[in-house]
């Protein structure tokens, strides 16, 4: 049978023809599925229980399974693994903010990129996933939200994976959660981080969506961003940044660049100012990411006083930046965390 979960309205509505149901009754399957998370065609009452029945006969409604749910103590971080029909699990966090409900969803389960400090490269990539299969983590969050008189109001795609090695199955992803008969989010209410995939970087920018552009960045020069990210020998530093001043130049969008503050790696004076001389006269803003310490590897997070020198060299040196705030340490909330636990756990 066909799993029509992750399908936009137009290809249910191709589905419906080719069995000759009329295409309302696709709308009114898509308002049961994506506004009122309803997965059973049992439970959709305004259609008929013949149709019904000749439903699931044909199609199915399979969103995977929460196999683990996690809430920080504070309440305001949670964290889901979510496994679908092939035992491939992935994560996905969900984070209470004062400015809205913010989710971060996964693009890949697992990881090939390498990253040395990052949890999702420790087994390595599974697969990609589908359009369907992030809209299932963006689903199950809104679930939870809807409890609390919420929804989801902004969706970063930082999750495990690179999205840009995704590409066709991100971008439908993107499309379909802001159509108002799905989630109804906003463009620009939308992040997408990569590790700096030139050639999709540029395509991105010409798909004429606004959405957010996050570069993770994380040394202000190549021998050390390739020895934390092998993809640098690949795509070097001014290959990427040159990727980014495209797209902000395209889409007129401020670019993000994320970095991990690593204890004694990354987080030294000259290494503040050479980021400074690298961010210098571009449409960016700076996010500075003390690390989440990941068990297999090894990595600290800077002292605060080494944060507070940093920071105010970038501060001297005129660099917008923020420093991103800690959620759900308690619960696993780094990349990759709680699915190497699982995959461990099940071996």
């Amino acid at each position: 049978m066909k799993n029509i979960f992750g399908l936009t309205l137009a290809e249910l509505q191709a589905e419906f023809k080719e069995i000759g149901l009329a295409a309302f009754r696709a709308k009114q399957i898509i308002e049961w599925m994506y506004q009122k998370n309803v997965y059973d065609f049992d439970e959709m009452t305004n259609l008929s229980l013949v149709m019904r029945q000749s439903l699931k006969e044909v199609f199915t409604i399979d969103n995977g399974t929460t196999v683990i749910e996690k809430t920080s103590q504070d309440k305001k971080t949670s964290k889901l693994l979510v496994e679908f029909t092939d035992k491939v699990a992935v994560e996905t966090v969900l984070m209470r903010q004062k400015y809205g409900n913010s989710i971060c969803v996964s693009s890949q389960a697992g990881c090939n990129i390498g990253c040395a400090f990052c949890a999702s490269t420790v087994n390595g990539l599974q697969r990609n996933l589908t359009a369907g299969e992030m809209l299932a983590q963006a689903m199950k969050s809104q679930e939870i939200v809807k409890k609390e008189d919420g929804r989801i109001n902004n969706i970063v795609i930082m999750g495990s994976g690179e999205p840009l090695l995704n590409y066709d199955n991100v971008i439908k992803f993107i499309r379909l959660v802001h159509e108002k008969y799905c989630m109804d989010i906003g463009y620009r209410n939308i992040t997408l981080s990569t590790s700096g995939i030139v050639p999709q970087i540029k395509q991105l920018a010409q798909e004429e969506l606004p959405i957010t552009l996050s570069i993770s960045l994380h040394a202000p020069e190549d021998e050390l961003r390739t020895m934390l990210m092998p993809i640098n020998k690949k795509y070097n530093i001014d290959d990427v940044v040159a990727a980014a001043d495209y797209y902000a130049e395209t889409t007129k969008r401020r670019i993000t660049y994320e970095y991990i503050l690593i204890n004694e790696i990354n987080d030294n004076i000259a290494q503040a100012h050479a980021l400074a001389d690298l961010l210098h006269n571009r449409l960016a803003n700076l996010n500075i990411i003390p690390i989440n310490p990941v068990e297999e590897r090894g990595w600290k997070r800077p002292t605060e006083q080494r944060l507070k020198v940093f920071t105010e060299t970038l501060t001297k040196r005129h660099v917008n930046y923020t420093v991103r705030k800690e959620m759900g340490t308690d619960i696993d909330a780094a990349c990759g965390q709680l699915r190497n636990k699982y995959i461990n756990n099940k071996e």
